[in-house]
C-alpha cells in the first residue's frame, strides 16, 4: 500500500511541473521575440532560476558545445575511457585450459563390427517373430492332438525337431 502511495505522489508532482511548464510557455509566447539572442538569455534565466529553486537541476552539456560565452562554464569536459582490452587478454590468457593427454584405450579406438548396426535395429523385429512362431508352433500340436493323429510324444519331438531345423536355418 505504502507503493501506490508514493505512485500516486510522483504523479501528482509531474502533473504540477508540467502545469507550471504550460504556464512559462504561455507566459513567452505572450513576450515579443526580438532574436537569436533573447532565445539564449532566457535559456540562461530558466538555468539559473532552476538552480535557484533546487528542484530542478541545472543544465549541463555533455555532448553539445554551446557558442554562448556564459554557457561555456558548463560544458562538461570529455571523459577518457579505460583501456580495458589489456585487462581482457589477460583474463583470455588465464581462461585458456591446458591440454590434458590421457592414455588412450585402445578397446575404445577398436572399429566396431560392420553390421551392428544391423542386429541393433533387427533385434526388436527377431524378439516378435520368436514369439510368434512359439504361439504357432503351439497351435500346431493343439491341432494335432485334437485330430488324434499322433500320441503326445510324437507331436512333441516333430515340433522340437522343426525348432532345431529353424535355428540351424537362421546360423
Amino acid at each position: 500500500m505504502d507503493n501506490v502511495g508514493a505512485l500516486e505522489e510522483a504523479a501528482r508532482k509531474r502533473k504540477e511541473r508540467l502545469q507550471a511548464l504550460k504556464r512559462k510557455q504561455n507566459n513567452r509566447e505572450d513576450e515579443p521575440h526580438d532574436g537569436p539572442e533573447t532565445k539564449v538569455q532566457s535559456l540562461d534565466d530558466t538555468a539559473e532560476e532552476e538552480t535557484s529553486a533546487g528542484s530542478k537541476k541545472a543544465a549541463i552539456f555533455k555532448n553539445y558545445i554551446p557558442e554562448d560565452e556564459s554557457l561555456q562554464e558548463k560544458v562538461q569536459p570529455n571523459v577518457e575511457l579505460a583501456q580495458v582490452e589489456e585487462h581482457i587478454q589477460e583474463q583470455l590468457q588465464a581462461a585458456k585450459p591446458e591440454p590434458v593427454v590421457e592414455e588412450i584405450d585402445l578397446n575404445n579406438l577398436a572399429p566396431r563390427k560392420p553390421d551392428w548396426d544391423l542386429k541393433r535395429d533387427v533385434a526388436k523385429k527377431l524378439a516378435k517373430l520368436d514369439k510368434r512362431t512359439q504361439r504357432a508352433i503351439a497351435e500346431l500340436i493343439r491341432d494335432r492332438l485334437q485330430s488324434g493323429e499322433a500320441d503326445l510324444v510324437t507331436a512333441v519331438q516333430a515340433s522340437s525337431e522343426a525348432a532345431q531345423q529353424d535355428d540351424e536355418d537362421s546360423d
